[in-house]
């Protein structure tokens, strides 16, 4: 299995992150991390610590990710931020959760592991619920959370050429978006993830709402929620119905959309 991390400027996390995954019980295969075009020593970090640096010219988490997704190996793509503190347990709570042969893709929650101590479990559970409330009615399923998430690569590759490269995108949202066609999310629980605080700073934040209320826009009209909710309960209802074809779905899956990698939006 390989864990994807996508870094740019963000050295002394990226080794903390990168520490983090070495203790872990189920140690990955594979730890890539995609330099961004940093500036700083982010990708001498990574080489020291054992990772394998992928470099992605395209500004922007989209394309960072993406490339990091399509050089990972393993058969199970695990991705989290450089400012993500991984507990001993993450991997083998993202392993597991996959072992369920219906599940393609998973996501967890987390704690902040700075600021003030008494606030980073409120905190973190008043932006995590914020990010739920405000995704979960738009894509009408569980969305996913790129600090702390993992997908079988068979999953990434059915819908790799559709996705949205915009930096001005939440590329986890924008994922959960394709993947929610035909692809079953589930949320794991438990605190196998502690991230940094800088994420709800006032300016980190109006950001970050704009970027997924725009990804949201990005899917209209044909993602409108009514109109996503009845497609998808006629997807499951023939899935449903339907003999079981895992070995071909990933096939099946990649059909939907057809076109090029959303290329008027790269």
């Amino acid at each position: 299995m390989s864990v994807v991390v996508p870094v740019r400027d963000d050295g002394p996390h990226l080794w903390r992150c990168l520490r983090a995954l070495a203790a872990q019980t189920v140690p990955p295969d594979e730890v890539v991390v995609v330099d961004n075009g940093s500036t700083d020593d982010s990708a001498d970090i990574a080489r020291a610590a054992g990772a394998r640096v992928v470099f992605c010219g395209e500004r922007g988490i989209p394309a960072a990710a993406s490339t990091g997704y399509d050089a990972a190996r393993g058969d199970l793509v695990l991705r989290l931020d450089a400012d993500s503190l991984p507990a001993p347990t993450w991997v083998a709570s993202m392993v597991a959760a996959l072992a369920d042969p219906d599940v393609d893709a998973v996501t967890g929650g987390a704690v902040f592991h700075d600021g003030p101590v008494v606030q980073r479990v409120m905190m973190a559970r008043v932006f995590l619920g914020t990010y739920a409330a405000f995704a979960a009615p738009a894509l009408g399923h569980t969305p996913l959370w790129g600090s702390n998430m993992a997908f079988r690569r068979r999953a990434w590759e059915a819908v790799r050429d559709d996705v949205h490269l915009d930096p001005e995108l939440h590329d986890d949202l924008d994922l959960a978006y394709h993947l929610g066609e035909r692809h079953r999310i589930r949320f794991v629980p438990g605190r196998h993830m502690r991230v940094s605080s800088r994420t709800v700073q006032p300016g980190r934040f109006a950001r970050c709402f704009r970027r997924g209320a725009g990804t949201v826009f990005a899917h209209w009209p044909a993602d409108i929620p009514p109109a996503r909710w009845v497609r998808l309960a006629r997807l499951r209802a023939g899935q449903a119905g339907a003999p079981s074809m895992r070995g071909g779905r990933g096939a099946s899956a990649g059909a939907v959309g057809g076109g090029g990698r959303a290329g008027a939006m790269r």
